[in-house]
């Protein structure tokens, strides 16, 4: 550990002491694209800046489907470009991170055997309206496609289609409407904010001159300098060659603060709704239902870590300050499940946690929204009168490709700056994955050598591996003013310890950023009000917070909690 001032306790650069000097990038926006390049950048050497007005990934980045998919649905819109980008990047993401990002089975209820053939040939050739009801053939037509995009670095088995009868005896209760069902591999992310974390702490130990700091604001950009305000009031500065903007659905707003007013963004809503249903848990045994809705548009519904997952609506919306899961759309949802799963009930009272996301997609004018591109692009606004530097907009893209993103955007940055790519990040473990065990040997001699280092039972280190990656051995080791034994009041299998380390290396500014992003305790719907207190108490040690300062976290987090989130605390 450094004993310069200019570093903080936990080893990371502290940002005012780059105040007033050169960087080589500036990223505004610490969403999983900001945070992927800003790894990437410093993974080559170059000196950065991240910087986020809110927590790491605390706006789109936080509020996905939690899938990482190749994106079967795009083969109708003819982007087999992204498909290819998508599964290979899949693919690399269950190598790289295989602590929090799993395949995932997943089953398509199908409806008949031939509807939908000439609606989708419309849409592939530039229709603008949105193909509906897709039968067998069609399904069979996409599985295959979706297996031969996929070979690069293939992981997962390939697809099956199955007749009726043994789709209704492997998923009981699923509607007996359907005629078959298709069968093929996604993955999902367990914890899509504390990958975020691992990109930018990735960052961070490459680059030692690089910085990272949440809760900023941007307030000035003049004559080539950049300034920023932390919430403590203290400003500082930085004279960038290069600017990113990644600040996704906030591009916009980001860009007229650096004098370069734009129209890059017209996102859509998605809304997602997370259920307490023991049953429909144990009938999808793992698997996800991605289904399509009476009005064509895409759902799914699976099991994430131990509740019901269910997503996602597509609506017209930008402003993501305000979204949240509406009223109608938690209708939605459930009568749409209602009609796939008829014998089962399903209501608003199983309900632990609905939260909601713009998705930054181009400006479009597409009539429906599921037409609008998910692919992504980096326009350039060469420097100008007053702005020496470029500025290049992270526009699109999504939570699979962000790496393959980051590469290409980080290509570009490095030819400008005339320097060379010394790294890949295409073999690139990211956080806890790095020397994961991924056989059943390696688990048990790995949870052995570690409990025996730490004094933890077997059990404990495994609960802690799956939660951490291999990140879990430091977090084992942490000796703080808790013991392991002191477990959280409704939430027991997380410990005061481990929060403890959390707050001190996790770069934790409020009681938010633990409870909904460093954990996953609010999106399962884990939390009481004796939970939160708890994990309030722990902070406040850790972080020097007063009593008052303590009480109006607990209140602001509680309120966050109840009215976005539709928590009952």
């Amino acid at each position: 550990m450094t004993s310069d001032p200019a570093f903080s306790t936990n080893g990371t650069r502290e940002p005012g002491a780059c105040d007033g000097a050169a960087i080589d990038v500036l990223v505004v926006g610490a969403g999983v694209n900001g945070a992927g390049l800003f790894r990437d950048l410093c993974a080559q050497g170059l000196t950065c800046l991240l910087v986020d007005k809110a927590d790491f990934s605390a706006g789109t980045s936080a509020a996905p489907s939690r899938l990482i998919h190749g994106g079967l649905k795009y083969l109708e819109t003819g982007e087999f470009g992204l498909v290819a980008q998508s599964t290979l990047e899949r693919n690399l993401l269950l190598r790289n991170a295989p602590h929090c990002v799993k395949p995932l089975q997943t089953v398509i209820p199908i409806f008949s055997w031939t509807r939908g053939l000439w609606p989708a040939l419309r849409t592939l050739l530039g229709s603008t309206t949105a193909p509906r009801s897709r039968g067998a053939v069609l399904v069979k037509i996409g599985l295959a496609l979706y297996d031969f995009y996929g070979a690069r670095s293939r992981v997962m088995p390939r697809h099956a289609l199955i007749g009726k009868a043994r789709a209704l005896r492997e998923l009981p209760g699923l509607t007996p409407q359907i005629v078959a069902a298709g069968t093929y591999y996604d993955a999902l992310v367990t914890a899509p904010e504390r990958l975020v974390m691992e990109l930018v702490r990735d960052g961070l130990a490459d680059s030692p001159l690089s910085s990272a700091c949440n809760w900023t604001d941007l307030v000035a950009c003049q004559d080539g300098t950049v300034t920023f305000e932390r919430e403590s009031g203290e400003r500082f500065a930085v004279r960038p060659a290069i600017v990113v903007n990644a600040a996704g659905p906030w591009i916009d707003r980001v860009n007229a603060l650096l004098g370069k007013p734009s129209h890059l963004i017209g996102g859509t809503k998605g809304s997602h709704i997370l259920l307490d249903h023991e049953e429909l848990r144990r009938r999808l045994a793992g698997r996800m239902i991605y289904f399509e809705a009476d009005d064509g548009r895409i759902c799914l519904v699976y099991d994430y870590l131990g509740r019901i997952m269910v997503g996602s609506t597509d609506i017209p919306a930008d402003d993501p300050d305000t979204v949240r899961c509406e009223a109608e759309e938690i209708d939605y949802f459930l009568a749409c499940l209602g009609r796939l799963l008829p014998g089962l009930a399903f209501e608003r009272s199983q309900i632990v946690y609905a939260y909601s996301g713009i998705r930054p997609l181009p400006a479009s004018n597409a009539t429906a929204p599921g037409l609008i591109s998910r692919d992504h692009s980096a326009p350039i606004a060469e420097p100008d009168a007053g702005r020496p530097f470029p500025v290049l907009s992270l526009v699109g893209g999504k939570w699979t490709t962000f790496r393959g993103f980051a590469e290409e955007v980080a290509d570009t940055i490095l030819a400008r700056l005339h320097r060379p790519r010394t790294r890949s990040t295409r073999e690139l473990p990211i956080g806890g994955g790095r020397a994961f065990p991924l056989d059943a040997a390696q688990r048990a001699a790995w949870i052995g050598q570690v409990s025996r280092r730490t004094g933890l039972d077997d059990e404990r280190v495994a609960t802690l591996l799956d939660r951490y990656g291999t990140t879990a051995e430091a977090v084992a080791a942490h000796r703080g003013a808790w013991t392991d034994a002191e477990r959280l009041p409704d939430a027991p299998e997380h410990s005061c310890a481990e929060i403890d380390w959390i707050a001190r290396n996790e770069m934790v500014l409020h009681l938010e950023d633990v409870v909904m992003r460093r954990t996953t305790l609010a999106v399962t719907g884990t939390l009481s009000a004796r939970t939160i207190e708890a994990i309030a108490a722990v902070l406040a040690a850790a972080l020097g917070w007063s009593p008052d300062r303590t009480t109006r976290e607990v209140a602001t987090v509680t309120q966050r909690l109840v009215q976005r989130h539709g928590m009952r605390l």
